[in-house]
């Protein structure tokens, strides 16, 4: 890595992450506020909220400068 082009990609991708991230979290906020809620889709929200955030510490780990040990 370490390539400027791929360090924007990377940063780029993750700004778009963070904001469906911070999206669906207003969504699952929004439909637990309004009971009763659609329990599949609250269940499928939060599955991609996970794997958003998941893929946002792996981009995360990426950006990060290698630290000699």
């Amino acid at each position: 890595m370490g390539e400027p082009d791929d360090i924007d990609n990377l940063r780029n991708q993750l700004q778009e992450l963070v904001v469906e991230h911070r999206d669906l979290d207003a969504a699952i906020a929004s439909l637990l506020a309004a009971p009763p809620g659609d329990e599949l889709m609250l269940r499928r929200l939060k599955k991609r909220k996970l794997q958003l955030k998941d893929r946002i510490t792996l981009i995360e780990g990426m950006l990060e400068p290698d630290i000699p040990a």
